[in-house]
């Protein structure tokens, strides 16, 4: 005689069902890999560092002339900036007027094994935004839509203090799932999910043995 199923349990037992605390799906082609660059964050974090004593974090205006609450910096071939003259990608930093840092090794490799441990094959982001948050920084509901190639995932990976990561729908309107980012986590999302609402809750104050008062964002994307 067939179970009776409950739809509000989980059969621990049923062989279609994985059970995997280190791998959260948020929706179809979009996956939470906990911890996944906890064993080289010390080596991230250095790169970093080389990368922002060239190109350091700054605090950007909206179109709308509202400063972001974020300061940014970028590495790769393309750096993503805002302005009076709208979102967009450029190859110069606009303080130094030189290229951006390129984007390290130990970025690249991070960024193609996590797309492909969330079964995206052959990601080879170009860019890399830096996002530093301070108490109270936060990061508002939108879509990443600036890039010409909308066939790549996004890799963003958390380091330094938690965060509450907002992961929609395809309209601003549609309540999120909030889930808890921690240091070494990584969230991948492509394909499907690709145009899917996100942002940051404001981030609460705190001490990171490695970082201090604040939370870094890596954004890696395949602009063109």
């Amino acid at each position: 005689m067939p179970k009776k199923s409950d739809p509000f349990t989980i059969d621990l037992f049923d062989d279609d069902i994985e059970i995997n605390p280190n791998r959260i799906k948020l929706a179809e082609d979009a996956v939470v890999l906990r911890g996944y660059a906890s064993a080289i964050a010390v080596d991230l974090i250095k790169s970093l560092d080389s990368i922002l004593a060239h190109s350091p974090l700054r605090q950007m205006q909206t179109p709308n002339g509202y400063p972001m609450s974020v300061r940014t910096a970028s590495c790769g071939a393309l750096g993503w900036v805002s302005d009076a003259q709208g979102y967009r990608y450029e190859r110069k930093d606009p303080l130094s007027k030189q290229s951006w840092p390129p984007m390290p090794q130990n970025f690249i490799e991070l960024a193609n094994n996590a797309a492909k441990e969330a079964g995206f094959n052959d990601f080879t982001p170009d860019s890399c935004l830096i996002n530093g948050y301070l108490a109270g920084a936060k990061m508002s509901l939108h879509q990443d839509k600036n890039e010409r190639d909308f066939s790549a995932p996004i890799v963003s990976v958390s380091l330094g203090l938690p965060a509450f990561f907002l992961f929609g729908g395809n309209a601003r309107s549609e309540r999120p799932q909030r889930h808890r980012l921690e240091h070494g986590d990584v969230v991948v999302w492509g394909g499907s999910s690709r145009m899917k609402f996100h942002g940051i809750e404001p981030l609460i104050d705190g001490i990171h043995q490695l970082l201090g008062r604040q939370r870094i964002n890596l954004t890696f994307r395949k602009v063109i």
